[in-house]
């Protein structure tokens, strides 16, 4: 025995992405594995959401740039907490949650945006454009999978993840309204 921690250890994978396990939940194979391929979905476009309002947050200008990077690390923290419920959910049907960036790029329908930094006006379409196909996507999950009895995931999506994304939806937009200026 040695204090000495044992580095650079890589094994076989213990079960391949795709998969899932047996578990005792009372919910059939074809259901967990539907299902976990329709939450890793919405988990990759959901960590590309938090992505993209961390990058938003961080590239904010203008003068509306205090209120925005507050709103946007707010929304950011709202997808993070999203990324664990719904990897979690992947998890408890036997799955095998998407962690890894690079496999969520291959798995996410959330268009890139460009490296550098946009005008306000287009940062809230891209976010509004996200959120979209996001809730378009993550609506038919939830439909498709109470059809198959698999009531912890329909619920996870209808009351967190849609109910999170409308909300953001409202606020977001709200900054794209043309309001008259005072005085005027």
């Amino acid at each position: 025995m040695s204090g000495q921690p044992r580095l650079h250890r890589h094994g076989p994978e213990i079960q391949e992405f795709g998969t899932v396990t047996r578990l005792p939940i009372a919910l059939s194979h074809d259901a967990r594995q539907y299902s976990a391929q329709r939450l890793n979905r919405a988990l990759a476009n959901t960590q590309f959401l938090y992505a993209l309002y961390k990058k938003y947050h961080w590239g904010m200008r203008g003068p509306t740039a205090y209120q925005l990077h507050l709103l946007f690390d707010k929304h950011a923290r709202e997808q993070l907490e999203l990324v664990d419920a719904l990897a979690e959910r992947v998890q408890t049907l036997g799955g095998v949650a998407v962690g890894d960036p690079r496999h969520a790029a291959g798995i996410t329908d959330v268009p890139r945006p460009p490296d550098g930094i946009e005008g306000v006006p287009s940062m809230l379409s891209r976010l509004l454009d996200a959120h979209e196909r996001v809730l378009a996507d993550v609506r038919d999950a939830a439909a498709r999978t109470a059809e198959l009895g698999d009531d912890g995931t329909q619920d996870l999506l209808v009351s967190q993840v849609i109910r999170t994304g409308e909300t953001q939806v409202w606020f977001v937009a709200e900054h794209l309204v043309a309001t008259p200026e005072a005085g005027a």
